[in-house]
């Protein structure tokens, strides 16, 4: 049974948060981040490969979706925080964490924070840190889209997100990413780019003492294996996989894969 309404929960500075609560069979609870410039919709198909295994909590990040779109600066720490305080609201104490992309980097940041609340780590086309020239990187990407709007940005995003042959055979599927990207709001678009420039969470990597896969698709230019596989080798016990032929946004590229990683997840989770 899965319950499609969306609610909305108050964080401890006053940001209200879209979420949905999706229930399946109880076997395990699965909060999913989505990534930069998504919301929630971000993991359906990944859901829908669940097919019911475990509750799952989807949620619009602040400044994206239907949530609230204070002003900055933002910082993952601040997004940490917000992931607690949704998990308090729906009165979960702790569960297994996934994310994609800006996503990870903010399951990261919960884990270094709440490591007792993490019961298994799911880290996706993600990165611990963005490197030398990250804030440089983010703050051109910025500005460009608060100089020409999120449009000016469609398609570069679109050859990043998805590979060749996926855009070929699935444009519904581009079409509603583009269709997500375009409504954000440039100012906090702009504040959470800033917030991925600055992001650093490498130090946390080797206390970390609950099962984790890292994944990530061969085609992936955005957070390339490289940086993928410098989280497998600094987390102690985490898994590494390669996605062959896949690019930034695996949980919409290849859901039935990322689905079968989190019931791994969720298993290895249920056994702590």
């Amino acid at each position: 049974m899965s319950d499609n309404t969306n609610s909305t929960a108050t964080t401890r500075d006053g940001t209200r948060l879209s979420y949905r609560l999706v229930k399946g069979s109880g076997q395990g609870r699965i909060a999913l981040v989505h990534s930069l410039a998504m919301d929630k919709t971000f993991w359906e198909p990944t859901v829908a490969a669940l097919e019911g295994f475990a509750d799952a909590l989807l949620f619009d990040c602040r400044g994206h979706g239907a949530s609230d779109k204070p002003s900055g600066p933002y910082s993952v720490e601040l997004f940490a925080n917000d992931v607690a305080d949704l998990l308090d609201y729906v009165g979960w104490k702790s569960a297994v964490l996934a994310g994609a992309s800006m996503g990870g980097c903010v399951a990261l940041a919960f884990a270094a924070i709440y490591p007792e609340r993490v019961e298994a780590l799911g880290l996706f086309d993600t990165t611990a840190w963005y490197g030398e020239d990250a804030p440089k990187a983010w703050t051109e990407r910025a500005d460009k889209a608060l100089a020409g709007g999120m449009a000016a940005l469609v398609g570069f995003q679109k050859t990043r997100w998805f590979s060749d042959s996926f855009r070929g055979a699935n444009p519904d599927v581009v079409e509603k990413a583009v269709g997500v990207f375009l409504e954000n709001d440039l100012s906090a678009y702009a504040a959470t780019c800033a917030m991925l420039g600055n992001a650093d969470i490498r130090a946390a990597l080797p206390h970390f003492d609950f099962p984790c896969r890292v994944a990530v698709g061969t085609e992936d230019y955005a957070t390339p294996p490289d940086m993928a596989r410098y989280m497998a080798e600094n987390i102690p016990g985490a898994g590494f996989f390669i996605m062959e032929g896949v690019r930034h946004f695996a949980p919409l590229e290849v859901p039935s894969t990322i689905a079968a990683h989190l019931k791994e997840l969720i298993k290895a989770g249920s056994r702590l």
